[in-house]
């Protein structure tokens, strides 16, 4: 079993130094490999068990990210995205599932008619805030809580303006902060697929495994 890291490795992201350590400390015989998003080749995605989407975003290659995200989704093949991967997470499934092709990161592309992906208005450098859970979430059960404290690194996110778009869909938001906006999402039909604008393998400085990892890694292994 191997999972996919996607993403561009910088060894000055903190949160790329938190992957490997997480999964090493959750399943030390599972294997991972860090693919550079401009090295994707979406014919050669069947060996993994799983996706990870890293952080550190935007993507030298958003449109190879969007396509694995896809094949995860749509392959039902375990699927985790922190902060940046949590974005396009929710980029992904707006273009290919409800048919928004107009949806962009303004990060990316400043002048989209569609921003989903734009800037926060207060940026999450560093900052721990307070999670609320959804009742009924798979990530509430993952976490058996109803509030968590989690550390984000990330200036853009999931814009408000559009959120009504997901309404009805398999897609919910399953996580919002003290200002009610969303902070994680889920596919709960398929096996594991969650996002979270905050980066739970940051918990691995502390000497926890983050439940959202874990099982995720679980997931994947099993697959």
């Amino acid at each position: 079993m191997s999972i996919a890291l996607i993403g561009d490795f910088n060894e000055e992201v903190p949160a790329h130094k938190a992957v490997p350590l997480a999964i090493s400390a959750a399943a030390p015989a599972l294997d991972y490999q860090w693919i550079h998003s401009d090295d994707i080749d979406v014919n050669k995605l069947e060996k993994f068990s799983g996706f990870w989407c890293v952080p550190a975003s935007p993507y030298s290659n958003m449109e190879n990210v969007l396509a694995v995200i896809q094949y995860a989704r749509t392959q039902n093949i375990p699927f985790l995205g922190t902060c940046g991967g949590y974005q396009h997470a929710a980029l992904e499934y707006a273009r290919n599932a409800l048919g928004y092709a107009e949806a962009n990161n303004a990060e990316v592309t400043p002048d989209t008619t569609m921003p989903l992906i734009s800037a926060l208005s207060c940026k999450l450098y560093d900052v721990k805030n307070s999670v609320s859970l959804v009742e009924g979430s798979f990530l509430k059960k993952i976490c058996a809580s109803d509030h968590i404290d989690e550390e984000y690194y990330c200036g853009y996110g999931i814009n408000p303006r559009y959120r009504r778009i997901f309404e009805g869909s398999d897609l919910f938001f399953s996580a919002h902060d003290e200002d009610g906006d969303p902070k994680a999402l889920e596919i709960t039909k398929n096996k594991f697929f969650i996002g979270t604008a905050f980066q739970p393998e940051r918990s691995i400085f502390s000497g926890t495994i983050h439940p959202i990892i874990q099982t995720f890694l679980a997931s994947a292994s099993f697959t």
